[in-house]
């Protein structure tokens, strides 16, 4: 973990990064990415939850691509292609729950953070400046889903972890990542 830090400190020195934690559903991600706020307070974390399908792109075709049940095409074009040309980032954050879309604007940070799966996508992992995959056994996972979703896990055991498991093979997204954590880093 403390060259993680150190890497995020030296990028930091230069420019501010944007860096993408990847990785199945209960590793840790959004812990990690709140321990980084922690560590670095005016960081900005960018969630790709915001970004899932809207139903009308729920097309079978659609999700039986590898990582594509998120909008890849709205994240790159409001977020990752103004990023990357220094433009003010505004996005709109997706709600599954009332099916809207409500505008987010980013403020100026020292350091960006995308936490959340399919953020190492091949169409959006050329963007950063660093990228992390956080891994987790299949009982901890488990164990951390029924927990965190009680009635739903049932869900995530039959639908979300199978997609994300084709996902991070079929898109090589460990062994594109400059760091690869567990639960145990």
């Amino acid at each position: 973990m403390q060259a993680l830090l150190d890497t995020i400190d030296t990028l930091m020195a230069l420019t501010p990064p944007l860096l993408a934690i990847d990785g199945p559903c209960g590793a840790g991600k959004s812990t990690l990415a709140r321990r980084l706020k922690e560590r670095y307070p005016d960081a900005e974390i960018i969630r790709m939850d915001d970004f899932f399908l809207q139903p009308a792109m729920r097309t079978e075709e659609r999700l039986s691509e590898p990582g594509g049940n998120v909008d890849r095409e709205r994240f790159l074009a409001q977020v990752l292609l103004p990023f990357s040309e220094g433009r003010e980032v505004t996005y709109d954050v997706y709600s599954c729950r009332d099916q809207s879309l409500t505008p987010r604007r980013l403020a100026r940070a020292p350091l960006y953070i995308v936490e959340g799966s399919y953020s190492l996508h091949p169409a959006l992992r050329g963007y950063y400046d660093l990228r992390i995959f956080l891994d987790v056994d299949a009982d901890t996972q488990a164990e951390r889903i029924v927990k965190r979703e009680g009635d739903r896990a049932p869900i995530f055991f039959s639908r979300w972890i199978p997609m994300e498991n084709r996902y991070f093979e079929a898109c090589g997204v460990r062994e594109c990542s400059d760091f690869l954590l567990s639960k145990n880093d």
